[in-house]
């Protein structure tokens, strides 16, 4: 059979197609090549399309924290069921589903360097630790379980998903391209009118007053949100998808006539775009120009292009970005200076509960205690390292941002070696683990779930000198 080739990111030639190779191969470029063109078996396919299923209905259903969940009602009639956000539970059922389709075709495994996933299991052992001293149970009790489930998750895509030429399959794919499309249009469709009819439905909500401060700001604003719980949220999406999702958009229309392909994968593009434009978010923003230029900085063209390019680049995004927002600096940067705030509190409450912190999800006790009377109230620290300090000590946020920076730096050469398919993956979580800096991802199931499952495909890509 004929070998596939491509172009490798890191400027040489790369054999075998982008799909993700199993621990202990590498060394025969022409049997990857001939595996990546088997067709998948039954039990493969229907795997695939349930965890592709499953993404993609976080996507668009459980895109609220996790500590919302008492505030979360189950949809009444078939209008909520499509319309609005499902309770959490739901989604751990469909995740049961998930697992059930996983045992024909688990692979698990373990091999030398993959011990940033034992600070994996160690910051998910400490969050039970963390919450059997909780100051809230009733916080801290749907976020362990939340946990769990990403640690299961992780399981799947490195045991499963990465290890059965499952992840670059358009069975897994197809339904979170089909999902991302909606979240993205759901925001188009706020932009052009659509947000004064979600206010209505949310003013029409019996327990709306329940919201804290910070999402009925969110509901008067003008700054889109999707599916997601707030604007922030949707950027951190759109960083974390969007690089692999243009990769897969065009690889999986390669049938279809090449207008054809370009109108679609061009068309994903500018929705996305265009709401992480309309997001308002800034953070999105910079963290954006920062992944075009490791994006281009692959490219197999010369260094000084390179450098020409991404120079230009950057003054120009930073150019449009302060006239974009300096009405935002002149107001004096309300959002940053509370982000300060709530971070200055985490590392006292660090320093005050240094081993068991107060339980996870419960950063609010505390900040209720220590901020001022005139300072914004907030449900998260809005910093998913600086959380895992208050809520679970400082063990939890050695693990938790061990495990993530460890496995950035670790991965990336396999990655790259690898191909675009696999790199593109990192860009992303590289994405989510910057913005993870100045938001709560971690506590979202439609950003966590999705972020864990691309983690454990990237571990179960051989790395450094075994590629």
């Amino acid at each position: 059979m004929k070998q596939a080739r491509e172009s490798s990111p890191g400027g040489g030639a790369s054999k075998g197609r982008p799909v993700p190779y199993r621990p202990g191969a590498g060394k025969s470029g022409a049997r990857e090549a001939v595996e990546a063109e088997t067709p998948l078996d039954l039990p493969g396919r229907l795997f695939a399309l349930a965890a592709g299923a499953w993404i993609g209905i976080s996507l668009a259903k459980f895109g609220n924290p996790i500590i919302f969940e008492q505030m979360i009602s189950p949809p009444r009639g078939v209008a909520e069921l499509l319309l609005t956000s499902w309770p959490p539970s739901w989604g751990y059922v469909l995740l049961g589903i998930v697992l059930a389709a996983a045992i024909p075709v688990a692979k698990p495994c373990w091999r030398k360097g993959c011990w940033p996933i034992a600070l994996l299991g160690l910051w998910l052992f400490w969050q039970f630790l963390s919450s059997a001293r909780s100051v809230d149970p009733r916080l801290s009790n749907p976020t362990v379980l939340h946990f769990a489930s990403c640690a299961i998750v992780f399981g799947l895509g490195w045991w499963v998903l990465g290890r059965n030429r499952l992840a670059a399959s358009g069975w897994f794919w197809t339904p979170i391209l089909l999902a991302f499309f909606y979240v993205m249009f759901t925001g188009f469709e706020q932009h052009n009118g659509g947000l004064e009819a979600t206010r209505k439905s949310f003013y029409e909500q019996p327990n709306w007053q329940m919201y804290p401060k910070d999402y009925l700001l969110k509901i008067q604003s003008e700054r889109i949100f999707g599916t997601m719980v707030y604007p922030n949220a949707l950027a951190q999406l759109i960083l974390l998808l969007l690089p692999v999702g243009l990769w897969q958009c065009w690889n999986l229309t390669a049938r279809w006539p090449r207008v054809a392909r370009g109108v679609v994968t061009g068309l994903l593009a500018y929705v996305s775009l265009a709401c992480l434009y309309w997001s308002g978010s800034k953070g999105g923003w910079l963290i954006a120009l920062i992944l075009l230029a490791v994006t281009f900085m692959h490219l197999n063209v010369s260094r000084k292009i390179k450098s020409a390019v991404i120079t230009a680049g950057l003054v120009l995004g930073l150019a449009v970005f302060f006239l974009r927002f300096s009405g935002y600096f002149a107001r004096g940067a309300t959002s940053t200076a509370a982000r300060f705030t709530y971070w200055q509190a985490a590392v006292q409450t660090a320093k005050t509960h240094p081993v068991f912190g107060t339980g996870p999800g419960t950063f609010s006790i505390p900040y209720k205690q220590l901020k001022a009377p005139e300072a914004e109230m907030a449900k998260l620290a809005h910093n998913d390292y600086l959380e895992q300090a208050t809520d679970s000590g400082m063990v939890g946020f050695l693990a938790f941002s061990g495990f993530t920076w460890s496995s950035m730096a670790l991965l990336y050469r396999g990655c790259q070696r690898n191909g675009w398919f696999l790199l593109l993956i990192w860009i992303g979580l590289l994405g989510w683990c910057l913005q993870a800096f100045i938001e709560f991802g971690l506590y979202i199931p439609a950003l966590a779930w999705p972020v864990f499952l691309l983690f454990g495909v990237l571990w179960a890509v051989p790395t450094q000198e075994q590629v």
